[in-house]
């Protein structure tokens, strides 16, 4: 039989191009989803948010997108890990069991993912039943990626791909042993390569980041994040992003690329409502719906599957935290109360002197007997409310059972470690310093100390001073000066539990904050 020249000629266009959308044909699409969960599973004493309310709103989202025919994706941004100590003691299993349970269809690897050994994420994504993403992570000794670059979907004729990209910073702002196999390239970079190829065969295309969102790429001392990736990477439709756990209310289109961020800790549920017609992707709407916060207008109701699924887990967690305190008299842990609010938000204490700042720093100074106690802004996690302190508080700021240890300078390279403390280690990032024991006045033009004085007395170049810290900027993490240390038997809360029954409560000037270094950046 005579072949047909036109017939092989659409064939052999079907065999090398999968773009087989329907011309003419409006396809709808909605991407649902969150970011920085950071253990949130269950809901705060105030019953916002959790996943069995989240569930219930899930389920009710994917009706609606069904009934109005079409198609969707729950994706995550990222940070699963490292919140709050009922699932911080259990490595997150109830909150990556529940992802599954919610039917997440894929998530970046944040930079918290590894908090945990690389062994514990393979672990949980066993828990999960869903593709872990990320493009710009390797293996030193191979160069293969870890985790899968993109997965893709198709719906009817449709065809939409996920890639992942993690910030690069993450072996500044983790545990170094845990990275230390480990390669994370430039993400933009990354998705200059990616991207065209994976442009050959899908219609819409999703990056999934957890590297944050920069207005106008002001990224400081942070990698570049989405809105560099969207202006310098032409050809994504949309980016779901993380990291920096804003809540975008509006898009950010920059370059054709649509923005979002849902907040953190599944406070809201992200809606990204698209339509795609004849290669063109249009946005229709976008919402941020909170689920059962104090500004609500609705009470969603705990789905009860969920909830009885979460419970089994809750109550473990709870007996794991009273076993914290094994051999420590009951009868005297009485942590006292607050007399006001004592600030960890992350929009504050990682931009200026904070009351709670000052309370960690001075915790560990005070329980050490050192000279000076530094503490990154980045492992606070979470504010002390008014009222009476509860031990599983002190865990969810204090969430990565983090080593203090103590090191020892003299006066010159004390000065010098300071002043790159507060010159270098820029307000917004998780470095920002927070320091008990130090008076100073900064020279911005000089990049200079002056009048430094250690509890009062005047810097000795001399004389060796001892500074209470965590091991993870001890040895260099979130871009401190790596300094020799000793090991302590300390733990960050642990120090800070036995400070409070020492106090007996908290008062408002003890730590209100003091401005100690004078015209600080």
């Amino acid at each position: 039989m005579k072949k047909n020249p036109l017939l092989m000629a659409s064939l052999l266009c079907l065999s090398f191009n999968s773009w087989a959308y329907t011309k003419g044909k409006t396809y709808k699409f909605t991407i649902l989803h969150t970011n920085d969960h950071h253990g949130r599973f269950w809901n705060n004493m105030d019953g916002e948010y959790g996943m069995a309310a989240r569930a219930t709103l899930l389920e009710e989202l994917r009706a609606d997108i069904k009934k109005n025919g079409g198609h969707s994706l729950l994706l995550s941004a990222g940070d699963i890990n490292t919140g709050v100590p009922q699932s911080d003691l259990q490595y997150a299993e109830p909150d990556f069991k529940g992802m599954a349970l919610l039917g997440y269809d894929a998530m970046a690897i944040g930079n918290h993912e590894f908090d945990n050994p690389i062994e514990k994420i393979f672990e949980q994504k066993k828990w999960a039943h869903f593709p872990f993403l990320s493009a710009n992570i390797y293996y030193k000794d191979s160069g293969k990626r870890p985790f899968d670059a993109s997965h893709k979907w198709t719906f009817d004729d449709l065809t939409v791909t996920v890639f992942g990209l993690t910030t690069e910073d993450t072996p500044l702002k983790t545990n170094a042993k845990n990275t230390a196999t480990l390669n994370f390239t430039p993400s933009v970079e990354e998705a200059k390569k990616l991207v065209p190829k994976l442009r050959k065969d899908t219609d819409i295309l999703i990056a999934l980041t957890h590297t944050g969102h920069y207005v106008d790429e002001q990224h400081g001392a942070n990698a570049p994040g989405d809105v560099t990736l969207a202006r310098q990477v032409s050809g994504i439709d949309v980016i779901v992003g993380g990291h920096t756990q804003k809540p975008l209310f509006k898009p950010d289109i920059q370059n054709n690329t649509i923005i979002v961020q849902a907040y953190e800790w599944g406070k809201y549920v992200g809606r990204v409502d698209l339509e795609f017609l004849d290669g063109k992707v249009t946005l229709k709407n976008y919402e941020l719906i909170p689920v059962n916060l104090k500004s609500s207008t609705r009470k969603i109701p705990e789905n009860r599957r969920v909830k009885a699924f979460l419970q089994t887990y809750q109550d473990k967690g709870n007996e794991l935290i009273k076993k914290l305190n094994k051999g420590v008299d009951q009868s005297t842990l009485n942590l006292g109360s607050a007399a006001v609010e004592f600030i960890g938000r992350r929009e504050i204490i990682r931009f200026q002197e904070t009351n709670l700042g000052n309370l960690v720093a001075q915790a560990y100074k005070n329980e050490l007997n050192t000279d000076i106690a530094v503490m990154n802004a980045g492992g606070i996690r979470d504010t002390l409310p008014p009222g009476k302190i509860h031990l599983e508080t002190i865990l969810t700021i204090l969430p990565f059972k983090g080593q203090i240890v103590i090191a020892k300078l003299k006066g010159d390279k004390l000065q010098e470690y300071l002043e790159h403390s507060i010159f270098s280690l820029l307000p917004g990032s998780g470095s920002y310093p927070h320091i008990a024991g130090v008076t100073a006045e900064a020279d911005m033009n000089l990049k200079k100390l002056n009048n430094i004085k250690i509890n009062g007395k005047a810097l000795d170049a001399n004389q060796t001073y001892s500074i209470a810290l965590p091991e993870f900027i001890a040895k260099g993490g979130d871009k401190y000066i790596a300094v020799e240390y000793e090991m302590k038997d300390a733990l960050d809360a642990s120090l800070v539990r036995d400070f409070l029954v020492k106090k007996k409560g908290l008062k408002a000037k003890d730590f209100a904050p003091s401005h100690y270094i004078k015209n600080r950046p």
